[in-house]
C-alpha cells in the first residue's frame, strides 16, 4: 500500500503541477492541499484522468481551525507535524475524501476558504452528486457557502436557527432554547436559561485501592 501511495503521489505531482499547495504521505494516508481557485478543475481532473479515476466522493466535511492545537495565531492555525509546525492563514476549510474504484486508492483533499468573515467555495455537486447533502451540512454547521449548489439550505438545524453550531466560537448551550407552552399551545423559543459552567469530575479513592 505504501508503494501504491508513492505512485499516486508522483502521479498527482506530475498531473497537477502548479496546482498542488502541499502533498503529504503520512500514516498510510495521502493528503493534498489545493487553492480555492483551482477547486473545480482539479476535482474534475481527479475524477476523469485515466491515471487517477476518483469516481466517488465518499465524504465531505467542514472544519474550523481557529483554535486547532495548543498554539493559535491570529486568523490562522498551527498544524503540528513531527518536525516543523506549518501555519495556514485561513480559518475554515473543506475536506474531501475520494475513492478510486478503478485503482483501489483513496485520497484526502483539503481546500481553505480564503475569507474568514464569509467563507465561500465552489460546489462540487456537478462533479459528484453525493456532495449535495454534504455541502448543505457544511453550510448549516459551519456557515460555508458553496456557489453553484442547486439547493443550498439548512439540513440538520431548524429553519429559524441562528448561527452555525460547529463553529468554535458558538456557545455550547446555544443562544435559545425551545419548549412547549401549554397556555399558547405551541412550541416557543426563548433565551437560554441554563448557566454555562465547567464540571470537573472529582475521583476519590481509598489509599490502598487496587493493591493486594
Amino acid at each position: 500500500m505504501a508503494a501504491d501511495l508513492s505512485v499516486l503521489q508522483d502521479n498527482l505531482a506530475k498531473l497537477l503541477e502548479g496546482k498542488v499547495v502541499s502533498l503529504e504521505n503520512r500514516l498510510g494516508e495521502l493528503t493534498m492541499v489545493i487553492r480555492a481557485a483551482d477547486l473545480l478543475p482539479v476535482m474534475t481532473r481527479l475524477r476523469d484522468d485515466a491515471d487517477l479515476r476518483f469516481e466517488q466522493m465518499m465524504d465531505l466535511c467542514g472544519v474550523d481551525y481557529s483554535v486547532y492545537g495548543s498554539d493559535v495565531s491570529e486568523g490562522g492555525a498551527y498544524f503540528k507535524s513531527d518536525f516543523v509546525p506549518v501555519v495556514y492563514p485561513y480559518r475554515f476549510a473543506v475536506v474531501y475524501h475520494l475513492l478510486s474504484i478503478t485503482h483501489n486508492m483513496r485520497l484526502r483533499v483539503r481546500v481553505f476558504a480564503e475569507d474568514d468573515s464569509l467563507p465561500v467555495l465552489d460546489s462540487v455537486a456537478d462533479i459528484w452528486s453525493s456532495a449535495n447533502w454534504y455541502e448543505r451540512e457544511a453550510f448549516d454547521l459551519y456557515g460555508i457557502i458553496f456557489t453553484g449548489h442547486p439547493d443550498l439550505r439548512r439540513i440538520l438545524t431548524d429553519y429559524g436557527f441562528v448561527g452555525n453550531p460547529f463553529r468554535k466560537d458558538f456557545p455550547l448551550s446555544g443562544h435559545v432554547e425551545m419548549r412547549y407552552d401549554p397556555e399558547q399551545k405551541r412550541v416557543i423559543y426563548q433565551p437560554v436559561t441554563i448557566e454555562p459552567r465547567e464540571v470537573t469530575p472529582r475521583i476519590i479513592r481509598e489509599e490502598h485501592y487496587g493493591r493486594n
